[in-house]
C-alpha cells in the first residue's frame, strides 16, 4: 500500500499557548505548561511514515512550520475554538507553499462546527468529527473523502472550484481500546519529553490515555460532550502496563507518568488492577480523579506508586455544583481530601468562577473552602463556555454571553479571558476573582513556608520553583493590567 506523506500539525498561534491535542482549556497558563499533543499522536501512530510536529511546545512559528509544507501530501491540524482563526492562517499559508497539499482540520471546535469550519477558508478541505483516528488513516491510505466515514468536506464543484459541502455517516466508536498502536512510540520518534511541563507534575513527565470517555455529565466539560462521549472506554490493564513497560524503556529519565483519562476513577477495580501492575514496576504516577474514591482504594492506589490526583473540587458551593451537574458532595470532597492527606497522597485541585449561580458570596465561600481543604497546589480557571456544551447551549439561551462570538475565550496575549456575565455578577467581576482567589491561597504564611520547605529539598526543584514563581507574579501583573 502507497501511504501518503502525512504531517500531524499543532500549530504555532499564541506565545506559550497550551491549547493543542491534550489540553482540556485551550489557552496561555499562569506558568509554562504544555500538555502531550496526544490526540495527534495516536492516529500518528496509525500511519507509517508520519510526522508529529508540536509547534508550541518546540517554539516554532509559522515561517519554520510553513519551510516544511513541501514535503507532505496531507496535512492534519489540531485547532480549538480560541486558536481557529490563527490556525486557519497557518493552513493558508501551507497551501500556498504547497497548492497539492490536502489539509483537514481536526478537534473539538471542528466536530461541532463542521460547516462553518470549512466555510472559514478554502485552505481546508475537510474536517473530522467525532473520533478520528482511524478516519484519518483511511484518508491516508489515499481513499477518496466520498468514502470515508466522520467527515465533512467540501465537493468539487462541475468546472473546478468549489462546490457544496458534504457530510459523510458518522464514524463508529472505537469500542476495543486494545487495538489503537502506543503513543509512545511516536512520542520517542517525533517529541522531546523535556519540553512538556505541568507544574504540579514532576519533570520530565510523560502523559498519555488509558481510556476515552467519561461517565460524568458536567455541562461545562468539552471533550465528553464532543469527542470522548459519556461511556468510559477502556484498555485492559495489562495492554497500559505494557505500554509503560515500554516507556520506562524509551525514556529513563522521566520521573513521573501521568494517566489524562477524563476520570482514570471512573472504574475503581480496573484503577486497583492498574495500580497493582504499575506497583511492581515501581514507577511513580498520577491521574485524574473525582472527590469520592474511596479510602479503601486509595491505600491501593498509594501502596502502588501513585503520587498525585488531579481533583476538579470547581467550588465550594453545593447548589453550583448541583448546577452543573458535577455529581459530587461538598461533604464527601472533604473525607476525601483528608483521606488523600493521612495516606500521604498530593492533591491538584482544580477551581472554576463563574460557573452558572456564581455569586459575589459564592465566590468567596470557595476561597475559603479552598483554603479550608488546602490541597498542595491549585489552579482557577475561568468558567469557558466552549461551543458544543451544555453550558454554551444554557448561555446562549439565558444572555449570559456580552459578547456573541467565541472569541472571547481568550485575550490577545492567549490568556483566558472572562465570558460568561450574569445580571448579578458582572464577567469583569469573574475576572478579577481569579486573581484574588490566586492570592488569598497561595500568599498565606503557613503555605508559603510549606513551598519554601519543599523547595529546600532540591536544587533543581528550587530552581524550578523559582523560575515558576516568577512566571506566575508575571501572570498576576499582566492580569492586573487588563482588568
Amino acid at each position: 500500500m502507497s501511504w501518503l506523506k502525512t504531517l500531524f500539525l499543532n500549530p504555532p498561534s499564541f506565545k506559550g499557548f497550551n491549547g493543542g491535542a491534550g489540553s482540556r482549556y485551550q489557552a496561555r497558563r499562569e506558568i509554562r505548561s504544555f500538555w502531550y499533543p496526544t490526540w495527534l499522536a495516536q492516529p500518528a501512530a496509525l500511519v507509517p511514515e508520519s510526522r508529529l510536529v508540536d509547534a508550541p511546545a518546540r517554539g516554532l512559528g509559522v515561517d519554520a512550520v510553513v519551510a516544511t509544507a513541501g514535503e507532505y501530501e496531507l496535512a492534519i491540524l489540531h485547532t480549538s475554538t480560541p486558536s481557529f482563526r490563527s490556525d486557519v492562517r497557518v493552513a493558508e499559508a501551507m497551501r500556498r507553499a504547497n497548492p497539492a497539499l490536502r489539509i483537514g482540520f481536526v478537534g473539538a471546535h471542528v466536530a461541532v462546527s463542521p460547516e462553518a469550519s470549512l466555510a472559514a477558508s478554502e485552505a481546508i478541505d475537510f474536517v473530522a468529527r467525532e473520533e478520528f483516528d482511524y478516519t484519518i488513516r483511511e484518508i491516508a491510505e489515499g481513499r477518496p473523502l466520498s468514502a470515508v466515514n466522520g467527515i465533512s468536506y467540501r465537493a468539487e464543484a462541475s468546472g473546478g472550484g468549489s462546490g457544496r459541502v458534504v457530510h459523510n455517516p458518522p464514524r463508529a466508536t472505537i469500542e476495543d481500546m486494545d487495538t489503537l498502536p502506543f503513543v509512545t512510540d511516536v512520542y520517542r520518534r517525533d517529541l522531546v519529553v523535556e519540553d512538556y511541563f505541568i507544574g504540579y507534575l514532576l519533570h520530565p513527565y510523560l502523559s498519555l490515555y488509558t481510556g476515552r470517555g467519561c461517565r460524568s455529565r458536567c455541562t461545562f466539560c468539552l471533550w465528553p460532550q464532543t469527542i470522548g462521549g459519556h461511556r468510559y472506554r477502556t484498555r485492559s490493564p495489562e495492554n497500559v502496563a505494557a505500554e509503560i513497560a515500554r516507556a520506562k524503556d524509551y525514556f529513563p529519565q522521566v520521573k513521573e507518568f501521568f494517566f489524562d483519562d477524563d476520570t482514570f476513577t471512573d472504574h475503581l477495580p480496573r484503577a486497583e488492577a492498574i495500580a497493582r501492575l504499575l506497583g511492581k514496576m515501581g514507577v511513580t504516577w498520577s491521574c485524574n480523579a473525582k472527590a469520592i474514591v474511596p479510602r479503601d482504594t486509595l491505600e491501593v492506589l498509594k501502596d502502588n506508586g501513585l503520587r498525585l490526583l488531579l481533583v476538579g473540587y470547581e467550588t465550594g458551593s453545593q447548589q453550583i455544583l448541583n448546577n452543573i451537574r458535577k455529581g459530587t458532595r461538598i461533604d464527601l470532597a472533604r473525607r476525601f481530601t483528608e483521606d488523600c492527606r493521612r495516606l500521604g497522597i498530593k492533591i491538584h485541585g482544580t477551581f472554576i468562577v463563574g460557573l452558572p449561580g456564581e455569586t459575589r458570596e459564592t465566590i468567596e465561600s470557595t476561597i475559603r473552602f479552598a483554603r479550608e481543604i488546602d490541597p498542595h497546589t491549585l489552579q482557577v480557571s475561568l468558567a469557558a463556555p466552549y461551543p458544543g456544551t451544555e453550558l454554551y447551549r444554557q448561555a446562549q439561551k439565558e444572555g449570559w454571553l456580552p459578547d456573541p462570538t467565541t472569541d472571547g475565550l481568550v485575550g490577545a496575549d492567549g490568556v483566558q479571558a472572562s465570558m460568561l456575565s450574569y445580571p448579578d455578577l458582572s464577567s469583569a467581576e469573574i475576572f478579577a476573582a481569579l486573581d484574588r482567589f490566586y492570592r488569598r491561597f497561595y500568599f498565606r504564611p503557613r503555605k508559603m513556608a510549606e513551598m519554601v520547605f519543599e523547595m529546600l529539598g532540591s536544587g533543581p526543584l528550587m530552581r524550578r520553583r523559582l523560575r515558576e514563581g516568577a512566571e506566575f507574579l508575571r501572570f498576576l501583573s499582566r492580569r492586573e493590567a487588563r482588568a
